[in-house]
């Protein structure tokens, strides 16, 4: 263990934390889980100020993401050598993967703790202080279910549930399923819980979590299990919007689209990862779908759902990728139309197999097949978005969706189909608060969102409780209890039968 000499002051007042989040949306929600249990323990966050307590909650996805955390604990050494007592600590899929090095890199850290004992950090912080020691505690299956530990939601709107923790997949790029384990799945009756408890707090939009969220059922024998959960919790009375994030290709089925296309309250938009159009690149990348099923995949979503919106994840220069493989992925970008896209260039991950595949692509060639990618995707965004002026839509208003919305005297957030709508107020008009709905007429569009200048007549503002609770939370930001913080999952029944 590395000694850590600074201790933390005396003083009666609470310590206070930041949470900082990198990676995915799985990630995000662990980070609430993080905050809600530093809370519970009596920390407060530091809104803001310097902060006694740093939690980097860290991905290991990308290479980058190891100069990343270094670079970011080598700043803060020095901010800790100017902050008494300070503490910091690691966290995430990086923490899990690098575990003791991370230690010997940065001596100055306090805390290092894997993806399996989130509900830890507060006790080895203490520990940190106490004993002036690092301490490093890494396990290598799941402690509790991270649903159960307290959280503070960062929206008074929206909110993530996890269905399911780890993967059963083995995708050569990826190294997720040796830091999270193995597919673990919640009872159908659990799930359903935490949605109606998040409703009853306010909460009008939920997003289901997974690695694979339609593999769901696996753990107890229900193949179908994942459609029965979509129609159940969009019955939940209250919920308006139902999202879920990331299915697998290979797994998604009928049941699945007709559930969607049948519950009003799960929402027209898909994101639907391909990572690549040419086949012999899938093979090597053990992805157990084919292009032409992905293809039709999105033809039976569309057939059903014609406004859906599908977003999608690609990977350029996987090994062994050739001009034709690179071709077949554009064909089939072209043909998929999607919304949006997360485009990646492939990099090597230590411990997966496609790091050690012969014919790693010339950074240069991955480089120039990128730019060539985003330039088409770039391309059938702008011109999917600009078929949307015209239409009106329903937007769910953040708090803070667009850098630009103060100087540009306008409001964002997000339609039903996920796009994100940048829009303006009409003179005279009530102004809506974070969680409240507009409805407005897209009145122009670019590839990364749509624009609504709406005419007095053209403007509707529709009051929700999400907004309630956010204008009771300004009011009094004070508060210890601002009705975002939850200590483990409340028993509150749900307003719909539980799923079997």
């Amino acid at each position: 263990m590395s000694t850590i000499e600074q201790s933390a002051p005396h003083t009666d007042q609470p310590r206070t934390y930041e949470v900082r989040s990198f990676g995915c949306q799985m990630n995000v929600h662990d980070s609430e889980h993080l905050r809600g249990s530093l809370e519970a323990a009596g920390y407060v966050e530091a809104d803001g100020q310097e902060p006694d307590v740093i939690v980097l909650n860290t991905c290991a996805v990308r290479e980058n993401a190891d100069n990343r955390l270094y670079g970011n604990l080598g700043y803060l050494a020095s901010v800790k050598r100017e902050h008494e007592g300070m503490q910091i600590a690691v966290g995430g899929c990086l923490a899990q993967k690098d575990q003791g090095r991370i230690t010997e890199k940065a001596p100055w850290v306090d805390v290092v703790f894997g993806t399996h004992n989130m509900g830890s950090l507060p006790v080895l912080l203490e520990r940190a202080r106490h004993n002036h020691e690092a301490q490093v505690e890494i396990l290598e299956s799941l402690e509790v279910f991270p649903s159960t530990l307290p959280s503070k939601r960062e929206s008074h709107a929206s909110g993530w549930v996890s269905i399911s923790v780890g993967c059963n997949n083995t995708c050569t790029f990826c190294i997720v399923p040796s830091l999270r384990g193995k597919e673990r799945d919640r009872r159908p009756g659990d799930v359903l819980s935490e949605v109606g408890a998040l409703v009853d707090q306010g909460v009008i939009e939920v997003t289901l979590l997974g690695q694979n969220v339609n593999s769901y059922g696996v753990g107890f024998g229900d193949r179908k299990a994942f459609g029965k959960l979509l129609r159940t919790a969009g019955a939940i009375d209250g919920l308006e919007r139902l999202r879920f994030t990331s299915p697998h290709p290979a797994m998604f089925t009928a049941d699945v689209i007709d559930a969607m296309a049948d519950t009003p309250s799960v929402m027209p938009q898909l994101h639907m990862p391909l990572q690549s159009g040419s086949d012999r690149v899938l093979k090597a990348m053990r992805r157990s779908y084919r292009s032409a099923k992905f293809l039709r995949i999105l033809d039976d979503v569309r057939d059903r759902m014609p406004d859906a919106a599908i977003s999608t994840d690609i990977i350029v220069g996987f090994p062994g990728e050739t001009d034709e493989d690179f071709e077949q992925t554009l064909d089939v970008v072209r043909k998929s139309r999607f919304a949006s896209a997360f485009t990646f260039q492939y990099s090597i991950r230590p411990g997966t197999p496609a790091a050690t595949m012969p014919d790693q692509v010339p950074k240069a060639v991955v480089q120039e097949r990128y730019e060539r990618l985003v330039e088409v995707q770039n391309q059938i965004s702008l011109e999917e978005n600009r078929q949307q002026i015209g239409r009106s839509v329903e937007v769910l208003v953040a708090p803070a969706e667009g850098r630009k919305d103060h100087a540009n005297h306008r409001l964002s957030g997000r339609a039903a189909d996920n796009r994100l709508v940048h829009f303006s107020v009409p003179a005279g008009a009530d102004a809506p608060r974070p969680g409240d709905f507009v409805t407005v007429p897209v009145t122009d569009a670019a590839p990364f969102h749509l624009l609504a200048d709406p005419r007095a007549d053209q403007y509707r503002v529709r009051r929700t409780v999400s907004g309630d609770a956010w204008e009771a939370a300004e009011a009094d930001a004070c508060a210890v209890d601002d009705g975002r913080v939850s200590l483990g999952m409340p028993s509150i029944p749900i307003r719909a039968t539980t799923a079997s």
